[in-house]
């Protein structure tokens, strides 16, 4: 065709990636390579193939006697979601993916105070649910990118497979939450093909 621009270079392929969540108001990351900000952690490894961002517009259509097509369409709302399976267990995995709960330390009954410890996750009640910020990196090759999502609720129920031949994986699906005042999302990236147009 003619005109048509064609670059291999902007065909991005995620070698790695990570997921980074803090509580809510955390200084956010600022570019897409400096080390994250203090109060961020990582939720460790995660599986190959389960790491999704979706961005899911609605719509209303206004339909008129006078066309078999819509008059005119406007948006209605917009969401977005994070999908990603955690292989780590831990306490601060456990509180993400149920959103969020209590850990408190238990001395066992038959133990002595040179026994391991002991440890009790309570999921949080009815209402009790509580935000994070979310940050996903990619990075393919010298390019990174990073989704800040500074307000995320996890919006699913957890189920997870207990199988004798197969780790098991807690399930965090963060939904994205919004407000005026703030982006509910926006990508940070030292790709060049970003560069605004001339």
């Amino acid at each position: 065709m003619a005109g048509e621009i064609t670059n291999a270079t902007q065909i991005v392929v995620p070698a790695r990636t990570r997921v980074w969540l803090a509580p809510v108001g955390t200084d956010a990351p600022a570019d897409a390579t400096t080390p994250m900000p203090t109060g961020w952690y990582s939720v460790g490894l995660t599986t190959e193939d389960s790491l999704k961002f979706n961005e899911e517009p609605s719509f209303e259509q206004v339909k008129s006697a006078q066309t078999d097509f819509p008059s005119r369409t406007f948006q209605t709302s917009d969401s977005a979601t994070v999908e990603v399976d955690l292989q780590q267990w831990s306490g601060r995995n456990f509180q993400a993916v149920y959103g969020g709960g209590s850990i408190t330390e238990i001395t066992p009954s038959s133990g002595t105070e040179t026994s391991p410890k002991h440890y009790k996750f309570a999921p949080p009640r009815v209402g009790g649910r509580t935000e994070v910020a979310g940050c996903v990196e990619v990075i393919d090759g010298g390019k990174s990118y990073r989704y800040v999502l500074p307000r995320t609720m996890q919006m699913e129920g957890v189920s997870k497979d207990l199988q004798k031949a197969k780790e098991s994986v807690l399930p965090l699906r963060l939904a994205v939450q919004g407000g005026d005042d703030t982006d509910a999302w926006y990508l940070l990236t030292n790709d060049p093909a970003f560069a605004p147009a001339a």
